[in-house]
């Protein structure tokens, strides 16, 4: 059976996860224009740097920091982000963002909503429409920033 686009692009965004290189959660996000799939990207060191899968350590594993805090001692670059600096502003606005995450331990789905990083920068893309795993829509524009 033919899947619906949503979860076409889902599925895409849980494969493009795998390249995912953080050992707590790893993240896979696509961006789609005119139903093209003008970028991907995944959460991971920046390029040229060591991987936390490489290390095996994760400095906010090390302190306790729950999910959601302390970004900002993270090494990864997140898989929006990632995936909206391959392509820019021009390619991305009007487009529609699939993000789909998971915990690495115990391979489980995650269902998120953007950081407030990735929120700003979703915006400032262009970027009308993100869909979260399992299917959840949210409008760029209805966010209170």
């Amino acid at each position: 059976m033919r899947p619906a686009k949503l979860d076409y692009y889902l599925a895409i965004a849980k494969v493009v996860a795998t390249r995912g290189t953080c050992i707590r959660r790893n993240f896979g996000a696509v961006i789609v224009k005119g139903d093209s799939i003008i970028s991907t990207g995944y959460s991971g060191a920046p390029r040229g740097k060591v991987n936390c899968c490489d290390t095996m350590t994760c400095q906010r594993e090390e302190l306790g920091c729950k999910p959601g805090e302390r970004y900002e001692l993270c090494r990864s670059v997140h898989a929006e982000q990632n995936a909206i600096i391959a392509v820019g502003r021009k390619e991305t606005t009007g487009s529609t963002l699939y993000l789909y995450g998971f915990e690495v331990k115990t391979n489980k789905s995650v269902s998120y909503d953007p950081c407030l990083l990735c929120k700003k920068m979703i915006i400032n893309a262009g970027i009308e429409k993100v869909f979260v795993f399992p299917n959840r829509e949210l409008i760029v524009v209805d966010w209170d920033i």
